[in-house]
């Protein structure tokens, strides 16, 4: 079977993006590598319930354990690339990051690291964030970086000798999770059953300068069936995710009903295929 790796910048970005795509992946017996190149020990508690004594303190370990759950939630195996979470920078102008965190390791070293992990696992496909980082965190920026320079590095015997039997990545995409079509439709179903949208101010706020990133999907993968599964990992991120916030506010018949897919834009491929796409393995030999 063909093998699918996902690399993302923090523990609880792997449950937010692609991540139903991962479970039916997993579910049909491919195998799927969750890279996490930092360990999110900079990130704020964003679930009162988990605001308590000790959950702080132990941040790193409490991530670890969400993260092995999460993992455990959508089948699929899971590594870490040790780097130190940058933190979101915050006010203006806004401060550097922290020394020593991973947006400021040089890009040949985070590059390497993650060749290691490539040529080990030989993934055909992989898929990360655009150029923007999906939002733009240093850690996702860098993520896009890191993940850009490895597929194009990974199959060049030149490049990192020290790291691996060269391995060539057949596809790479990036996942867009934040749809302004995806928003309205539910917005739209929420109006006729006469309750407010939870996205009316995001929506709100919209430019249209901006546009909508559906004009950048080029794959649409069908995995509906695999919502409970990316809700269970999500909650599983316990200190991250609000079991009452938005991820959930949605009812999950109406999202698999009307809007049962992921989506993914074709980066750069190495193999023929035809867009639109709805498969990410669409074109690959298996080897």
């Amino acid at each position: 079977m063909a093998r699918l790796m996902a690399v993302h910048a923090h523990p609880d970005d792997e449950s937010s993006k692609g991540a139903a795509t991962m479970a039916r992946y997993a579910a049909e017996g491919h195998d799927v590598l969750v890279v996490t190149l930092t360990g999110g020990e900079r990130g704020d508690i964003l679930n009162p319930a988990m605001d308590r004594p000790g959950i702080i303190e132990n941040i790193k370990q409490v991530r670890r354990d969400e993260m092995a759950a999460a993992a455990a939630a959508l089948g699929v195996e899971q590594t870490w690339l040790g780097f130190v979470d940058s933190g979101l920078p915050e006010g203006d102008p806004l401060p550097p990051v922290p020394e020593g965190s991973f947006a400021t390791v040089p890009l040949e070293e985070s590059t390497e690291a993650l060749v290691r992990v490539v040529r080990d696992f030989r993934p055909h496909v992989m898929i990360t964030y655009d150029e923007h980082g999906g939002y733009p965190h240093p850690d996702h920026i860098r993520c896009h970086e890191v993940s850009v320079a490895a597929y194009e590095q990974s199959g060049d015997p030149n490049a990192f000798p020290e790291a691996g039997e060269p391995w060539t990545i057949s596809k790479l995409y990036y996942v867009h999770g934040f749809l302004r079509k995806r928003m309205e439709l539910f917005s739209e179903e929420f109006a006729k059953h006469d309750q407010e949208s939870p996205f009316k101010e995001w929506l709100a706020k919209w430019d249209p300068r901006a546009g909508d990133m559906m004009g950048r999907v080029t794959t649409q993968v069908e995995c509906g069936d695999y919502f409970p599964q990316r809700d269970d990992a999500l909650r599983a991120h316990a200190t991250q995710i609000d079991p009452n916030g938005v991820f959930f506010a949605v009812p999950l018949e109406w999202q698999q009903r009307l809007w049962p897919t992921e989506e993914f834009e074709l980066a750069q491929t190495r193999v023929t295929t035809s867009i639109p796409e709805t498969d990410l393995f669409t074109g690959i030999e298996e080897s």
